[in-house]
């Protein structure tokens, strides 16, 4: 198996909800909409895509209830640390919930996280270290 990964789906509680929250808050473009899934253009990467939580959990063999860290995080870097304070900003507005506030990082970078509606968590990053990130933008 390759270190890849084809789509990325998030089990969503209410998928109205989850669509405003990326396309209206984060000016995400829904690339499918399925009715029971939603794929979001993806500009070249792994496309990301919402399926209800009930449905994701019962697709995959496991139970929908679930609470505190799963231990899975989305991470989107970007080129300055005033891209990642817009985005905050983008997501909070939006009803994201702020798990770290945007700044200097331990091991010298600049990041902060928030979770989305359903609790999924991104962390936002910027870091001179590496010109060869995988940068999102």
């Amino acid at each position: 198996m390759k270190a890849h990964v084809s789509s990325i789906l998030l089990g969503v509680a209410d998928m109205e909800r989850s669509k405003k929250f990326y396309t209206e808050g984060l000016g995400w473009k829904i690339q499918s909409d399925f009715g029971i899934s939603v794929f979001f253009e993806s500009d070249g990467a792994s496309p990301v895509g919402f399926y209800s939580r009930e449905g994701l959990a019962q697709q995959v063999g496991t139970s929908p209830e679930g609470s505190g860290f799963s231990g899975f995080v989305l991470t989107y870097v970007v080129r300055t640390e005033a891209r990642v304070d817009e985005i905050m900003a983008e997501a909070l507005a939006a009803g994201a919930t702020v798990l770290h506030p945007a700044g200097a990082l331990p091991w010298g970078g600049y990041g902060g996280t928030f979770a989305d509606p359903d609790g999924h968590i991104w962390s936002l990053g910027y870091s001179d270290h590496s010109p060869d990130q995988p940068f999102a933008e």
